[in-house]
């Protein structure tokens, strides 16, 4: 069964659909055009966070689609991007399907997060890691561990950002359990969210950013209150509020996100 499908409402783009979820959204004739709310706030942070077409370093956890690796190498020409992407079935029936730009700068590599980050080499230094990986409807437990976020740690510049989609519903359990194990990491954290999603209205994405640097939240605050996708951004001490008590996950008791109620569905 294909997993890659036409968007009956959009002429020429595609959805990458899973097991009911849909994980990517794709228009070859527009790769700046994002979807999903949570790939655009993934998006602003990449802008904010270096000079509009600089040339970044990037390491993708999740492929599906490849939309932010098209993104950004639509946005930001010779960029080096490398994905790590398991499921080697998927990229071959989306490279077939919706081929990726020549001289894209985007290497897939068939294999899971937690090995392929083990497998970079330290001084590698990503500009950018950006985690969208979700087996399922779920985000893998072994990718919110602080073991998994000290490799990450390894291979990011010093002030670089890593970027964590997560799904999850008030109280917040989980996110706030992942939050605490990535201020153990890392100086600086934020976390963006639609208000609906923060106000626990609806299950939805939360972006979690952790830098040893200060991330650009005076820019990143000024993006979400012209964007098309209203949001909201946490920091300082509102995020200390936010996730405190909690106690972050290890590799002895990681859990995974909890899936969307009625189980998976498309919910971004």
């Amino acid at each position: 069964m294909n997993r890659v499908v036409p968007d009956p409402e959009q002429p020429g783009a595609w959805y990458v659909r899973i097991n009911g979820t849909d994980q990517s959204w794709i228009d070859p004739d527009d790769p700046t055009r994002l979807e999903f709310d949570y790939m655009q706030r993934i998006a602003d942070v990449v802008d904010a966070h270096a000079p509009a077409g600089e040339r970044l370093r990037v390491l993708h956890i999740g492929g599906a689609g490849m939309t932010l690796p098209r993104y950004i190498a639509a946005t930001r020409p010779t960029s080096a991007q490398i994905v790590l992407e398991p499921d080697a079935t998927l990229t071959e029936e989306v490279r077939r399907i919706v081929p990726l730009p020549r001289n894209s700068g985007i290497k897939v590599r068939p294999i899971d997060g937690r090995a392929g980050v083990a497998a970079i080499r330290a001084g590698w230094d990503a500009d950018v890691i950006i985690m969208d990986a979700f087996s399922g409807a779920s985000v893998p437990a072994e990718l919110t561990t602080v073991e998994f976020f000290t490799q990450v740690r390894r291979i990011l510049a010093a002030d670089g950002v890593f970027l964590l989609n997560l799904t999850d519903k008030a109280p917040f359990t989980y996110v706030r359990r992942v939050l605490a194990g990535l201020s153990e990491v890392f100086g600086e954290r934020m976390l963006s969210a639609e208000p609906a999603t923060l106000k626990g209205r609806r299950f939805g994405n939360i972006l979690l950013a952790g830098s040893a640097a200060a991330l650009p939240i005076a820019a990143l605050a000024r993006k979400a209150a012209g964007s098309v996708f209203l949001y909201r951004v946490l920091h300082g001490p509102h995020l200390e509020r936010f996730g405190a008590t909690a106690v972050p996950f290890t590799d002895d008791d990681a859990g995974s996100s909890p899936e969307p109620p009625g189980g998976p569905t498309f919910f971004r």
